[in-house]
């Protein structure tokens, strides 16, 4: 999906000849089927662990097996539950940022669509420069004056994606308002505010829906590196980042470590990234004919 069909606005409509609802229902059902089963490991870990997270005592680099599912890392912890704990942090630091990409970038977006002249062209830069503005480097700011904490983290890259969805939100509710009906709805005398609550946030949000499911895919990439790099979850919570980053000096020995969070990390990707392409595809069938 590229840049400008993200941009296009997503209507409701009917199926499009040749099975086009079909098609875009089926890519959403294999996508809520690959996050959906990491979502359930998620789940569970609340409840329950076969171990807990800080218990060594199933040996240096076991593999497989014994009690332990996927073997255990170089401090003896069971693989399986580091990674039932990285798929809860995962989905944390997902919902995290992106609630926070949402309740910033909308707020900004709609005073950006409204305002004119210098007042436009100024929130637009500022914009502008927040989206160019490193994740890593925000996540620095922010982990010296708060510490490396998962909260830490998320508020960065929510910070750091609020820019994205403000500009797409400026864009979508500047185009609604260019509308007739917008028009009217202000000759008859509606409020401002009443405008935005019952005309431009109802036409505008399938395609935010499509955006933010999109941001929770990148959030997901951004969390595990900035654990990679220890600016994430701090022990003993076993994010994905942090597993690859303690595996790769035993990857040649014991290449479970490494290999099963990254699946487990791509898997939920490409999950969400089908989920948003099959909310687009449903929700406006012409969008395939107009790919292809």
């Amino acid at each position: 999906m590229t840049p400008a069909e993200v941009l296009r606005p997503v209507r409701p409509g009917k199926a499009a000849p040749g099975g086009r609802r079909t098609r875009g229902s089926a890519t959403l059902v294999v996508g809520c089927v690959l996050a959906g089963l990491i979502a359930l490991l998620a789940l569970v870990s609340l409840f329950w662990l076969p171990y807990s997270a800080d218990d060594t005592s199933g040996g240096r680099l076991a593999g497989p097996g014994d009690g332990h599912l996927l073997g255990t890392d170089k401090l003896g912890r069971d693989l399986f539950t580091q990674v039932m704990t990285g798929s809860r942090i995962a989905f944390e630091a997902g919902l995290g940022s992106v609630l926070i990409a949402a309740a910033v970038g909308v707020t900004l977006g709609v005073l950006a669509a409204f305002a004119q002249g210098w007042l436009d062209d100024t929130l637009s830069a500022f914009l502008d420069i927040l989206i160019a503005f490193p994740t890593l480097l925000l996540a620095m700011l922010i982990v010296a004056a708060r510490s490396a904490t998962l909260g830490s983290a998320v508020l960065a890259i929510g910070l750091a994606q609020s820019a994205v969805v403000a500009r797409f939100v400026r864009i979508l509710v500047k185009r609604v308002l260019a509308q007739d009906y917008i028009t009217a709805a202000r000759t008859s005398g509606t409020s401002w505010p009443r405008t935005v609550l019952g005309h431009v946030l109802p036409n505008i949000w399938p395609s935010l829906v499509v955006n933010l499911a999109l941001q929770f895919g990148l959030a997901v990439l951004a969390e595990a590196g900035l654990s990679y790099l220890g600016l994430g979850a701090p022990p003993p919570n076993a994010s994905w980042g942090r597993m690859l980053q303690e595996a790769q000096a035993t990857f040649t020995t014991a290449p479970v470590g490494a290999i099963a969070p990254g699946i487990l990390l791509v898997l939920l990707v490409i999950g969400v990234n089908l989920i948003a392409d099959g909310l687009r595809e449903t929700l406006d069938p012409a969008s395939r004919r107009r790919r292809t």
